[in-house]
């Protein structure tokens, strides 16, 4: 329950020192000790909703949505970085420039 009371504050220090727009994820892990959970399913996704980030609960033990926890932040990485590539196109100035000349300019041959 200590993490789950922390992670406002954890989010504060990741708005103030991450990049603007970071991607983010609530994971709750251990989710295969249903008899010892600490914080119930809908408060958790209530919590992440309320945040407009996504929920997911773990567990490593039974592998259980951990490879899913990673699709679904690089999923919303690639959308953000797909949206930055489309809205700042790099650019190049192509002008007029000096015609080659031909000659008896010496060679390395």
């Amino acid at each position: 329950m200590d993490s789950f009371n922390n992670v406002k504050q954890w989010l504060q220090e990741i708005d103030r020192y991450a990049t603007e727009g970071v991607n983010k994820l609530l994971v709750g892990n251990k989710s295969d000790m249903e008899d010892k959970k600490a914080v119930e399913y809908t408060v958790a996704k209530e919590f992440a909703d309320s945040l407009g980030i996504p929920f997911l609960e773990t567990s490593a033990k039974s592998a259980s949505n951990v490879e899913q926890a990673f699709l679904t932040m690089a999923r919303q990485i690639k959308e953000r970085m797909g949206t930055a590539t489309v809205n700042n196109k790099p650019t190049v100035q192509v002008g007029q420039g000096q015609g080659v000349q031909s000659g008896s300019a010496g060679g390395c041959c």
